[in-house]
């Protein structure tokens, strides 16, 4: 199960970096360990990042809590273990290439606008905004790539109300687990502000499933001629 601690400052400790500089001087070994494991997987420990996955639907603050955990043993915020990694790759190989391209540009938007002014010596490691968007895309792979599964072909393609009810209702739980994921993994850092914009989009997303359903506008079905348009 997770390491659950009472974390008083997860910026403070012995061991804490307290500049940009010290953090810039050991991302390379860090970048450099977390890559190297990756082939080995006897060093990865797969229970405790199964943990993780369903920690992610049922209760997504421990997940976080872990991160504060690690801040003040190991003295960074990103996994230094790629065993969650290698089994979301499992699921889906190509999230990595998505992922590489959201967790930068989430990088660059919480250093530049998020940090607050008094802790301008911290900084957003990118891998540990990898590591949230690998956390809020596995709620939304399972969701659209698993469960919407078991109804695509006796409801949610049928043309009828219930069936695009239940497909754009499965989109929004899906969008709105990766909404919610993403806004807990950078509320946890102490030393980012008005993090709450992050959840914004909600809005404009519940305003798209109610004009959906007004129209009746099928996601699923619309997706599927487009995969369909492309084959031929």
């Amino acid at each position: 199960m997770l390491p659950s601690t009472s974390v008083s400052s997860p910026l403070q400790g012995n061991g804490a970096l307290n500049s940009r500089d010290a953090a810039r001087h050991t991302a390379g070994a860090k970048r450099y360990k977390y890559l190297r494991r990756l082939f080995r997987f006897r060093q990865m420990d797969f229970e405790f990042a199964a943990w993780q996955m369903l920690y992610l639907f049922t209760s997504p603050q421990r997940v976080y809590r872990n991160f504060h955990y690690r801040k003040q043993t190991k003295d960074q915020w990103a996994r230094d273990d790629p065993a969650f990694l290698v089994l979301l790759s499992i699921w889906l190989c190509d999230c990595v290439g998505v992922g590489l391209l959201i967790s930068t540009l989430m990088w660059f938007i919480s250093n530049k606008y998020l940090v607050k002014r008094q802790s301008r010596d911290y900084d957003v490691e990118w891998g540990y905004a990898f590591d949230v968007h690998l956390n809020a895309f596995y709620p939304l792979l399972v969701i659209l790539h698993f469960i919407q599964l078991l109804f695509i072909n006796h409801v949610i393609l049928t043309d009828t109300f219930i069936g695009y009810l239940v497909g754009n209702t499965l989109w929004l739980i899906a969008i709105g687990y990766y909404i919610y994921i993403t806004f807990l993994g950078y509320s946890a850092l102490p030393f980012l502000k008005n993090t709450v914009i992050l959840l914004y989009p909600f809005a404009p997303l519940v305003l798209i499933y109610g004009l959906s359903l007004a129209l009746g506008w099928n996601f699923t079905h619309t997706l599927c001629s487009f995969y369909k348009y492309r084959v031929k």
